[in-house]
């Protein structure tokens, strides 16, 4: 299978840099353009058709939105992904509302950076863990009726274990060594809670357990999380 074909746009050279050497380490990606330079921007994704854009926030003569709705006026409906240093709410918000393909930042894991920007290759929305229950504030209410609570009752223990780190926005990382269980085991355990509640992505999971932990009756019911020196290793 081809590298997916990439493109950064951030003003620090180092980062780019940096961020070129750490996609391209798997062999999954192929950075095929990269520039501080907003006016570079156009003619080089003309020149090199890149399949997914990554876009620092704030750049030195124009912020990352801005140019994205320039390149949208221009015809421009390859895919973006916001790559940042900004974790707040409003940013989040205004980015999505861009329609940007995820909202991730420079203080992440770099093996989640690589693994969310492929998933977003692939159209899935990405967000970064810690920015996920923010989402899910954002989305609470405007979904109503869309999630049923009895779907919550096909999930295992360890499923809705796993469900609620998921809802306090750790990464698979982060929940293996919680649990005390693998990262293979994880992101098995996260393929099987998106089937059963009938979600595409691991944020529409963290909506769905945020929003169902909040109810009036409080019924979502996710297990408190047992002692990972005790639990047993599924």
């Amino acid at each position: 299978m081809d590298p997916i074909r990439l493109m950064l746009v951030d003003d620090h050279s180092l980062c780019r840099s940096g961020l070129t050497e750490l996609l391209q380490s798997r062999g999954e990606m192929k950075v095929v353009a990269a520039t501080g330079n907003p006016l570079q921007v156009l003619p080089l994704i003309e020149e090199q058709r890149p399949e997914l854009i990554v876009l620092d926030l704030r750049l030195a003569e124009t912020d990352g939105l801005s140019l994205l709705r320039s390149l949208r006026a221009e015809g421009c409906e390859i895919p973006v992904v916001i790559l940042t240093m900004s974790s707040t709410e409003d940013d989040m918000a205004a980015a999505l509302r861009s329609g940007v393909k995820g909202y991730l930042l420079k203080d992440m894991d770099p093996d989640d950076v690589i693994e969310s920007i492929a998933r977003a290759a692939k159209g899935e929305l990405v967000v970064a863990p810690s920015m996920a229950v923010k989402l899910a504030q954002m989305w609470q209410g405007r979904q109503e009726g869309s999630l049923k609570r009895d779907l919550v009752s096909t999930l295992t223990d360890r499923e809705r274990e796993v469900l609620e780190l998921v809802a306090q926005g750790k990464s698979n990382k982060a929940i293996a060594n919680v649990l005390d269980i693998s990262h293979n085991t994880v992101k098995l355990h996260v393929r099987h809670i998106m089937a059963k509640l009938d979600l595409n992505s691991r944020v529409e999971a963290a909506v769905f357990a945020f929003e169902h932990r909040n109810t009036a009756e409080g019924t979502i019911k996710l297990n408190p999380l047992r002692d990972p020196h005790t639990s047993t290793r599924l």
